[in-house]
């Protein structure tokens, strides 16, 4: 997105108050918002018109926010999603970023928040700092293989499909075997932000890869406390 372009957001809250809420704050922010009530009526605006970023409620009628991230996601792997939502459960937020999601901002919470989350985005929109991924090929990491561009990690008999953050993430760690990567080399390379509130998010991310690593024993990810992580293969 260059300078010039104003960012087009699809906001999908069934709650008026709190949807005009947003929709004029952002709007004031200089975006341009389309607000949708339910997530029927989300999903066909989102087909029907480009955008640049989803908010979207997680409990909506017609068709949960879930359903509706997996729905966009089938359509668009790289555009951002931010769920809005009043649960706070570990769970919860696993399955979003699961599905897709790229942030996660519990209710109640302040549109200063809300803004600076966005803002991460359009800088990462802008930014040059991003990860090399041209004609990116399979990789092999220990005894697993990993194809980036159809976001897959397989092992000897077993494949796990990978969101497009983790499978970012994954790409930075395996360019970068046996190196501790900082925090926030990590966050400004697959987020374009150094951000403490995708640096809370970077940890479920973590998690999840290290859960697909257990397809290969050898495999680890070491976290040094306050500092980075290493990708780490036993058999070397």
């Amino acid at each position: 997105m260059r300078n010039s372009e104003v960012l087009k957001i699809l906001l999908v809250e069934d709650d008026p108050n709190l949807g005009f809420v947003i929709k004029d704050n952002l709007e004031d922010a200089g975006y341009m918002v389309i607000l949708c009530a339910d997530g029927e009526s989300g999903l066909k605006t989102f087909q029907n018109k480009k955008f640049n970023l989803c908010i979207l409620d997680i409990m909506l009628p017609k068709k949960d926010g879930f359903s509706l991230a997996e729905s966009i996601r089938a359509r668009n792997e790289q555009i951002p999603i931010i769920f809005l939502t009043a649960k706070s459960m570990k769970e919860d937020r696993i399955k979003g970023f699961k599905i897709g999601a790229d942030d996660y901002i519990t209710k109640p919470f302040s549109m200063e928040e809300l803004l600076l989350r966005i803002n991460v985005f359009v800088k990462r929109s802008l930014s040059d700092y991003s990860i090399p991924n041209n004609e990116i090929e399979e990789v092999k990491i220990g005894r697993l293989v990993f194809d980036y561009p159809n976001l897959t990690l397989t092992g000897i008999d077993h494949s796990e499909k990978l969101t497009r953050k983790e499978a970012e993430i994954l790409l930075l760690f395996s360019q970068n075997k046996e190196t501790v990567l900082k925090r926030e080399h990590i966050l400004k390379s697959v987020w374009g932000e150094n951000d403490y509130f995708l640096g809370r998010s970077l940890d479920v991310f973590i998690s999840r890869i290290r859960k697909y690593l257990k397809m290969d024993p050898t495999l680890r990810i070491i976290n040094y406390h306050k500092v980075g992580f290493k990708l780490t293969d036993q058999e070397q």
